[in-house]
């Protein structure tokens, strides 16, 4: 039930919840964890933003848009558009993570955003140092993301980082 803590053997590490905040009631196919106590004006509105499914899924679909079209594009736009979609993911996920400690978002929110910084030095340089593999390294921090939540699902029962 959103708003509550779950009876799980963890449950003396499950944060204090509010129904309706960023992960609940309409969490995205829920699968969110219950979200955080928004106890200031800034975790308020950053609740606003990161609420329900049209949100999270207008930020997918920017995401996979922008890597569809990086590399259409001359060798410093498609660094750059890597750069942008890499930073809208990451950021996107460290305020998730924020407010609802997915697991995955742990993991994607600072790796995508290392990556969107190391993308855009290589857009001023004009030239990739890995090759041109921005876009697959995008994808293996994914891919590392995932393994790492459902691992955490596997052994503790929970797609949340929990906080003590």
């Amino acid at each position: 039930m959103h708003g509550t803590t779950s009876d799980s053997p963890n449950q003396r590490d499950q944060a204090t919840t509010t129904p309706g905040g960023p992960c609940g009631p309409r969490a995205l196919c829920g699968w969110s964890p219950p979200s955080l106590t928004a106890n200031s004006p800034l975790k308020q509105r950053v609740d606003r933003f990161v609420r329900g499914n049209v949100a999270a899924i207008s930020v997918l679909v920017a995401v996979i848009a922008l890597l569809n079209l990086a590399p259409h594009l001359p060798r410093r736009g498609e660094l750059a558009v890597d750069g942008v979609a890499a930073l809208i993911g990451g950021g996107w996920c460290t305020l998730n993570f924020w407010r609802c400690r997915h697991a995955h978002c742990l993991i994607t929110g600072p790796g995508w955003l290392a990556l969107s910084l190391f993308a855009f030095a290589e857009a001023g340089l004009e030239h990739s140092l890995i090759g041109g593999y921005e876009q697959p390294v995008f994808i293996a921090v994914l891919g590392i993301a995932l393994a790492f939540e459902a691992t955490l699902q596997i052994t503790r029962q929970t797609n949340a980082v929990a906080q003590r």
